[in-house]
């Protein structure tokens, strides 16, 4: 069975929206996702349900199917690969990869993706921080809490971020956040939630609670 390049993106909305199929997505939120209208997200439910990766009834939400997931899987495996490749061999900037690789991962070819694959070394995530899902869909999680939850004093790593915005990861560049590097809270503005933190035992930065909420961080 064969997906359109639309139908791919739509598929992969979905699986995000639907927090990976533990819940149900309404047509609204994907149409808002999507940046579309509610009844062009209708007929594309309908085909997307008439192939069997999803199943719709109209107002009882989208369910995504086992199908469904695994197509999802795939294109989001293909799309953090490309985006390895892009910073690492062509060196691309993380806050450039995003829309090149949006075109890259709708190419349909196993064998391509599986010799790019190794040709990176096996990555498990990508620059932002998020996982790559393995060949068969596996995706290896690790526990993660947001910057600003941490209490003071408290000491970690950046691993991920939320939003992969072009103009927030060119914030991050410009105020020295990166993917790994340690972090140590050093105080919490009690008006507004505001941080300062100090990066790599060396440079203080201040960051607001929303930028702070948008940074993930294993606890150390």
């Amino acid at each position: 069975m064969n997906l359109t390049t639309a139908e791919e993106n739509y598929l992969k909305a979905i699986y995000h929206l639907s927090d990976g199929g533990s819940k149900s997505v309404s047509t609204n939120d994907i149409a808002g996702e999507m940046k579309t209208k509610p009844a062009s997200v209708s007929d594309m439910l309908r085909k997307l349900s008439d192939k069997e990766v999803i199943e719709y009834r109209k107002y009882y939400g989208v369910h995504i199917t086992e199908e469904g997931k695994k197509r999802a899987l795939q294109t989001i495996r293909k799309h953090r690969l490309w985006e390895v490749f892009l910073v690492d061999k062509l060196n691309f900037a993380w806050d450039e990869v995003h829309e090149v690789a949006e075109e890259l991962e709708h190419i349909q070819s196993p064998l391509l993706i599986q010799r790019l694959d190794a040709y990176l070394n096996y990555p498990k995530f990508d620059p932002h921080g998020d996982p790559i899902p393995d060949e068969y869909g596996d995706v290896r999680a690790r526990p993660r809490v947001p910057l600003n939850e941490m209490d003071l004093d408290q000491t970690g790593q950046i691993v991920a971020v939320k939003d992969s915005s072009a103009a927030f990861l060119r914030y991050l560049d410009k105020v020295g956040a990166y993917i790994g590097a340690r972090i140590k809270v050093l105080d919490r503005v009690e008006f507004d939630g505001s941080l300062e933190i100090l990066v790599d035992n060396k440079k203080n930065i201040f960051m607001s609670k929303d930028v702070a909420g948008n940074i993930l961080v294993i606890q150390s």
